[in-house]
């Protein structure tokens, strides 16, 4: 059995999203002869919520390497709080201490805290140890580069030129690249030469379906957020203006149902939950203020704070229907798809129709499955949509 040596800055009981390819594939490594460790930083050392449940999903023997990193009450008073800049020095130390006692054949790296796998050009060269890096998102990006200041995430140029000075280091030694989408990869052999040849694959997000076991035995946990007297149409998942191209559509068809059919289409309710990264109480609504321009703001619900991951898997199978707004960067890769997919759930997507994530909804025969640019009629099919689920005319996804 070889053995693999896994680097995720965060891990159960932490709910962050990054974290959760590994803990679905945990269970499969065995399977294709690789014993795999996790090296994580301690969650007290995380601002995100913690989700005791995910642990149930844990393969049982699983070792996990917890380190420390700096704490963040310190270092935020020089602007600093990346838990992957705060724990380098500790994952230096207890890597190496593992490379030194005990024999493995790969490092793995899948986290979106990008500046942690320049260490692993650092153990190449010290202990000949090849490594492999998931890019569950890009890396560097040019993405913000022509957007207002308004529009761009906070300390922006500093991340700017961080990760455009790291991700060479990282990407350049290493012998093999995974990715959920396969434009991250032909964009980085592209930006880099030298690593044309090595290995590579594509490997989209998935869903497990243990954690629809854990969710249904546990739901009385948490407290409902639906009410069961309207139609409740529900997205959960991150916010932001790059999705306004996708959601315009909807709220246009949603207010000219209004208009037209009042009775009828108040009886629906959009929720968009855990639209924001920030910390709980803290989020700026995203989402709200596209309703407020279109007027359907009292048909439409925006929640910033996150939810359990467990709770968000009970939220969605207690929907009527779900929605998946895609980003106007074409490289966006959806998380959800699977998961809801999972539900058997009636299904309204838009996206950018160079997304690979309309490919994927294709393959699975969803008939509702639009893009905010290259589809004909959008307004009229996000209509009949509607309107559908008003009647109970949309069947479940046949998968």
């Amino acid at each position: 059995m070889k053995r693999l040596l896994i680097i995720s800055p965060y891990f159960p009981p932490t709910n962050a999203a990054d974290m959760q390819r590994i803990r679905m594939s945990l269970p499969y490594f065995n399977m294709f002869g690789w014993e795999p460790e996790v090296v994580t930083v301690d969650d007290k050392y995380s601002d995100f919520e913690k989700d005791e449940l995910l642990l149930q999903s844990i393969p049982v023997g699983t070792k996990v390497h917890k380190i420390k990193a700096l704490n963040k009450k310190w270092t935020s008073k020089i602007g600093l709080g990346s838990i992957a800049l705060r724990s380098m020095p500790y994952y230096r130390k207890k890597v190496n201490s593992l490379l030194k006692s005990g024999k493995y054949d790969l490092i793995y790296f899948s986290t979106t805290q990008f500046p942690v796998c320049i260490l692993g050009a650092y153990w190449k060269r010290k202990f000949n140890m090849p490594y492999v890096i998931d890019m569950q998102d890009p890396w560097h990006s040019e993405y913000y580069r022509d957007k207002p200041k308004g529009q761009r995430p906070r300390k922006y140029w500093f991340s700017y030129l961080l990760n455009k000075s790291l991700e060479p280091i990282a990407i350049k030694n290493c012998d093999g690249l995974i990715s959920v989408s396969k434009i991250y990869i032909d964009d980085l052999k592209e930006r880099y030469p030298v690593i044309k040849n090595i290995p590579e694959a594509t490997i989209t997000f998935g869903s497990f379906k243990k954690d629809l076991e854990i969710a249904e035995t546990n739901q009385q946990q948490f407290k409902p957020i639906l009410s069961r007297e309207f139609i409740n149409i529900v997205y959960i998942g991150r916010g932001g203006l790059d999705m306004h191209k996708s959601i315009t559509p909807l709220f246009v068809a949603l207010k000219t149902g209004l208009d037209n059919e009042h009775v009828l289409f108040n009886r629906i309710r959009f929720f968009f939950i855990g639209t924001s990264y920030a910390c709980e109480g803290k989020g700026t609504p995203t989402i709200l203020p596209l309703a407020k321009q279109y007027g359907v703001e009292g048909n439409v619900t925006e929640i910033t704070d996150r939810i359990s991951f467990y709770h968000t898997l009970v939220t969605l199978k207690q929907a009527d229907a779900l929605f998946i707004p895609g980003s106007d960067d074409p490289k966006y890769t959806a998380s959800k798809i699977y998961p809801y997919l999972l539900t058997y759930k009636p299904l309204l997507s838009i996206f950018n129709s160079k997304s690979g994530a309309v490919d994927v909804l294709n393959e699975f025969g969803l008939t509702d499955n639009y893009t905010y640019d290259a589809t004909d009629f959008l307004h009229d099919k996000i209509y009949s949509f509607l309107l559908k689920m008003i009647k109970k005319e949309v069947p479940p996804p046949r998968l």
